[in-house]
């Protein structure tokens, strides 16, 4: 099949959210119990309202029963990402800096694969991070498995 389904809702989606003046910042395909969930997770500056899911909801789920590239039945569900919004896209990790982050890594990068700290933002495809203890670590962005806003309480 080549591409995975996340990244053929993305591509189908992209559009659509962008006209609405919002951001795509995530989509999920999974297996949850008995049902496959179709996740798009939308974010606004100003925040998400129930309305821009609702119309983001509608106008997609249009459109996938127009295109039918969903073989399973499945349960789409548009929403926020919340406050530990996932970092995906390069952008992300500019427009994020100066907020507190975890990040986990495929590989051990200075001997550890999770680190929480400041984004210091992103520079020749590393992103940099200020840790508690006021070291920065340079951490490759190919190394990285996941990265999110972190909770601060």
């Amino acid at each position: 099949m080549g591409k995975k389904t996340e990244d053929y809702v993305f591509d189908l989606a992209q559009p659509i959210i962008k006209e609405e003046e919002l951001e795509l910042v995530d989509v999920e395909y999974q297996k949850e119990g008995q049902n496959w969930i179709l996740r798009i997770f939308i974010d606004d500056e100003a925040g998400i309202t129930l309305e821009n899911c609702q119309n983001v909801s509608k106008e997609i789920s249009n459109l996938l029963d127009i295109e039918d590239l969903i073989e399973d039945s499945y349960i789409l569900e548009v929403s926020s990402p919340g406050l530990d919004r996932p970092l995906k896209k390069d952008e992300d990790f500019i427009r994020f800096s100066g907020h507190l982050v975890d990040i986990s890594t495929y590989a051990p990068v200075d001997g550890s694969r999770s680190f929480t700290g400041e984004l210091l933002g992103m520079h020749d495809d590393k992103v940099k991070l200020k840790t508690d203890d006021n070291e920065v670590i340079e951490i490759p962005r190919a190394k990285i498995a996941k990265a999110n806003l972190a909770l601060d309480f």
